[in-house]
């Protein structure tokens, strides 16, 4: 039996670091992703993070097959984002722990880009039956977890709230859509933006509709680096066309509270 679950993470701060990126400064991904969140779920019920080098950690082996979907939050009215976008502050420092740099006294100044009041939808698929999913499930309905979640970094931890439960179904739309998380595209956003000939009030549209793309990360390679492996993203409040065409991997499904999101 399978469960589909949301949860709002929220924190005060967050950095999820681009790993293509080092000197001058620390770049962040702007938006939450897969690998980052299943550590965090990980987290939650206790599973062991990175511990040795050439060994995957235990929290990715158990959850790497979940399903889920992530959105910028925006709950009661409120947009915790402008256009997909959170606010970034850059914060420098030293690091004097005689490990980080070679230079004489070990000292390493390091200036890091870091994003500011971050928080995030995010939808789980869950098979019932798995008994770590089962676990993961009642620890997110009791906001419950063995390790305290952080996002990014163990200075910036999180919580989550407003758990919800779905009844679900795949969706092949039959009309103009709207897709309510993040998507994986294969084709360009914008020409498959749906374009009523017919509009009352124009003004009313007017610089409310946007589009946000981030290449972002979806698993791990199975080599020894452990690097990214990454999909194109797009976030909108557009609308598309019926025959805008999606990955056939990564489905559509409407909700029960009318949303639609593309698990991945």
């Amino acid at each position: 039996m399978k469960k589909l679950v949301s949860i709002n993470i929220k924190s005060d701060f967050g950095f999820l670091k681009k790993p293509d990126t080092n000197d001058p400064i620390y770049l962040t991904f702007n938006m939450l992703h897969k690998p980052s969140l299943l550590g965090i779920l990980g987290a939650i019920i206790g599973e062991k993070g990175f511990q040795k080098h050439d060994e995957m950690p235990e929290y990715y082996k158990k959850l790497k097959s979940l399903e889920v979907s992530i959105a910028p939050l925006e709950e009661n009215g409120k947009a915790y984002h402008e256009n997909g976008n959170f606010s970034k502050t850059i914060i420098k420092y030293n690091n004097t722990t005689g490990l980080a740099s070679e230079e004489e006294g070990g000292n390493l100044m390091i200036t890091e880009q870091t994003l500011v009041a971050p928080a995030f939808k995010c939808w789980i698929m869950l098979n019932m039956e798995n008994k770590i999913e089962s676990k993961l499930y009642n620890y997110l309905k009791e906001c419950k977890a063995e390790y305290l979640p952080y996002l990014g970094k163990n200075e910036f931890s999180l919580w989550w709230d407003n758990f919800e439960e779905y009844e679900y179904e795949p969706l092949s739309p039959e009309g103009v859509f709207q897709i309510n998380s993040l998507f994986i595209k294969e084709e360009t956003v914008k020409e498959g933006k749906y374009d009523p000939i017919f509009q009352l009030d124009m003004s009313s549209f007017a610089g409310k509709e946007y589009l946000y793309f981030e290449r972002l990360p979806v698993s791990y390679e199975t080599t020894k680096l452990f690097q990214y492996e990454y999909e194109d993203f797009a976030f909108t409040n557009w609308q598309l066309k019926q025959n805008y065409r999606l990955p056939s991997k990564h489905p559509l499904y409407i909700l029960s509270s009318d949303e639609i999101i593309q698990l991945f």
